[in-house]
């Protein structure tokens, strides 16, 4: 069985309502969300979750916004493009 690249898991990074975090951190793990890290005070997380999934984190209330993680890969040092 083979999944379409539309559920290719992503990296993402989420604003939620700090003074509700643990409730919502819990919402999004039922929806699919696998934390990787937690800042409550600021009221954001970073995690992965298959990216077909975005619009339910999207929609679980206290969601500010959910932006995919973008990733930057350098030319190595000694490369004749810098």
């Amino acid at each position: 069985m083979s999944e379409s690249s539309a559920s290719a898991p992503v990296g993402v990074i989420l604003a939620v309502d700090p003074g509700r975090f643990a409730d919502i951190v819990d919402a999004l793990r039922r929806k699919g969300l696998t934390v990787t890290a937690e800042q409550p005070l600021l009221g954001t997380l970073s995690g992965t979750v298959a990216e077909d999934r975005i619009p339910a984190l999207e929609a679980v209330d206290g969601v500010d916004s959910v932006d995919r993680e973008l990733t930057f890969r350098l030319p190595p040092p000694d490369s004749p493009i810098q």
